[in-house]
């Protein structure tokens, strides 16, 4: 009987079937990709597609980069445990892509940029240009590390695949097309990657609710279940979920990933005319939206059909990450290849995000590291040299994998990286593009306290875990198992996956109550405004920065802003001076029209 705990069903050779078609086919376009663009072997081709890509499948590439298997295994199990205060993400992903698409894009758009780690270096110094490509790397790798191997653990012990040959397998099958088709392998990969991550949620959602009669008694148990009071008020910045945590911290968090991050700046700066780049930022607000509504019936489904059984404690499976594929496993048994539908969309998550990552982490150690101290590579040297740091950081994210085991809950783990990491980092862009008497001194001081006390906070949650009062995990029983242990509550913390109300430390230092419990949604927000706040006051006290030898193009504009350019007001920049070349809404990539953009911005930024 369905949802009275137990063992459930293996995979079947249709199973198998589908989830090797799934590789294969993700291999298949990188080679594709590699043949139709053979001829093409330029650095821009392999990092930027040629900067002539359209904005719906960006669209959908930016979408599959984060809301990766991370979002497949991780956000149902958020709805199970917390209820549906996680859709709420729903309005931080709209002031997060408003705010990327208007401030941000126009002003990398128009530096035809290929690494977002130059503008530091023309607007401050090399020095801190090597700072944030040496943090974002350090980030990139322990991320993509979590999403190689959470989802691995999760369906290795449901399904029985070899935990570590699924890894490797992943790992190569990224290397592979990354390798050998470029950016535009990425982001056709992400387009199919992400129609079977839908495809799973679709076929769950739709099982379940066969099963309980329709998805009015899923919504009637979640009701129930406590699992629907989604709006909590309360102003308490200690608190894991509230409306304030997730629409002010939400979206800055989600800001640092969008705005600064390299693998999604390098898929908008990609596209062929700045109102592409704009629109696919829109669009994945669309695309995001649907994942995470997706994503959440998808937990509240498998709280209707496990509400007196919770599995967790029932000992059926190990941690709440594996809540979704046992529920897979037990009611799409019955139908040959749908499971193996739903390992290819966690597992299409994964190579999503994995692939993007190589390729980003390939496009700032040229840019950044290698082109300025060896500038006259050619361009089969420099193909040779892309092909081959893929491999190797390929390789190193499938080494990192053991290391962000210890991680624990996928989902808060992975935005809690970015808060502590992304956060100061945002705060540096912030320091730069909007505040004139910044200076480089300023901007290296204030990103170095960010990051203390963000690193300091994120670090001291994991060892001291807050409290259920303030991570408020909802009950779950196991009345209608078929057997029981003695336990028949469960609770959660952010960084474990499941633990009782008595198994925290019995000695805790004052501050595991107070600062070490503040929301991991607060850590971007907090580093980005001491970093700005830092910044600045050492930036006047170090004499700040004459205006005059600022270039303006590397300051947020009003005419950036789309509400400007349809009153008319929008002023040409002076990189439409220098080349002659409309940089509003429909005009071609600057970058790709004039490669030698980013040396006149460097050679001017030496000047200065």
């Amino acid at each position: 009987m369905v949802g009275t705990g137990g063992s459930v069903a293996n995979f079947s050779v249709w199973d198998y079937v589908v989830f090797a078609g799934t590789i294969l086919g993700a291999a298949g376009i990188g080679l594709f990709q590699a043949i139709i663009n053979r001829k093409k072997t330029s650095s821009a081709e392999f990092l930027l597609g040629g900067r002539q890509m359209s904005a719906l499948p960006v669209a959908m590439s930016l979408t599959a980069s984060f809301m990766s298997g991370i979002t497949v295994i991780g956000t149902p199990a958020e709805a199970y445990w917390f209820g549906t205060a996680f859709w709420l993400f729903g309005f931080s992903y709209a002031i997060m892509s408003t705010i990327t698409a208007e401030i941000f894009v126009p002003l990398f758009y128009r530096m035809g940029i290929t690494s977002v780690y130059e503008y530091l270096e023309l607007r401050f110094n090399r020095s801190i240009r090597i700072m944030g490509t040496s943090v974002y790397i350090v980030q990139t790798i322990l991320y993509t590390g979590m999403v190689i191997y959470a989802p691995a653990l999760a369906l290795n012990q449901i399904t029985g695949l070899d935990l570590w040959g699924v890894l490797v397998a992943t790992g190569v099958v990224c290397i592979i097309y990354c390798t050998l088709g470029g950016l535009k392998a990425v982001i056709w990969t992400d387009v199919l990657q992400m129609v079977i991550m839908l495809a799973g949620f679709v076929a769950v959602i739709a099982r379940g609710a066969v099963l309980r009669g329709g998805l009015t008694q899923v919504w009637k148990d979640a009701g129930e279940g406590g699992r629907l009071d989604a709006f909590d008020f309360d102003p308490n910045p200690l608190k894991r979920h509230t409306f304030w945590t997730i629409i002010v911290g939400g979206s800055v968090t989600w800001l640092s990933i969008y705005s600064i991050n390299q693998s999604q700046v390098q898929r908008y700066i990609s596209c062929k005319t700045l109102g592409h780049a704009k629109m696919s930022l829109y669009f994945n607000m669309v695309g995001l939206w649907v994942t995470v509504s997706l994503a959440m019936l998808s937990g509240l489904t498998m709280y209707s059909v496990y509400r007196n059984c919770d599995p967790l404690t029932n000992n059926d499976v190990d941690n709440r990450d594996q809540l979704l594929p046992y529920l897979v496993m037990e009611i799409l048994s019955d139908y040959p290849g749908i499971p193996g539908l739903f390992v290819a969309a966690a597992y299409s998550g994964t190579l999503s995000t994995v692939s993007s990552s190589i390729n980003a982490l390939v496009a700032v150690t040229t840019e950044d590291l290698i082109f300025p101290l060896r500038k006259n590579l050619s361009e089969k040297h420099v193909s040779w040299l892309n092909m081959g740091l893929s491999v190797f950081f390929g390789g190193t994210c499938i080494g990192m994998a053991g290391v962000a085991s210890l991680m624990g809950s996928v989902l808060q783990a992975a935005l809690s990286i970015f808060g502590m990491i992304g956060g100061p980092l945002l705060g540096l862009y912030l320091l730069g593009m909007l505040f004139r008497t910044s200076n480089s001194i300023g901007g290296l001081v204030g990103t170095v306290v960010g990051l203390v006390l963000t690193l300091w906070v994120g670090i001291g949650s994991q060892i001291y875990a807050p409290t259920a009062e303030k991570t408020n995990p909802l009950p779950v029983s196991t009345v209608g198992c078929n057997s029981t242990t003695d336990q028949d509550y469960t609770t959660a913390t952010p960084w474990t996956t499941a633990v009782t109300l008595t198994s925290r430390p019995d000695v805790r230092p004052a501050l595991a109550d107070s600062w070490y419990s503040l929301s991991y949604l607060y850590f971007a927000l907090l580093g980005s405004l001491i970093t700005v706040v830092s910044g600045l006051l050492v930036s006047v006290m170090t004499g700040g920065r004459k205006q005059e030898k600022l270039n303006p193009d590397l300051l947020v504009k009003r005419s950036d802003l789309i509400c400007f350019n349809w009153c008319g007001k929008s002023q040409e920049s002076n990189v439409t001076e220098k080349t002659g070349t409309d940089l509003h809404m429909e005009a071609d990539n600057p970058a790709f029209i004039d490669c030698d953009m980013t040396s006149k911005h460097t050679e001017q930024a030496t000047r200065l």
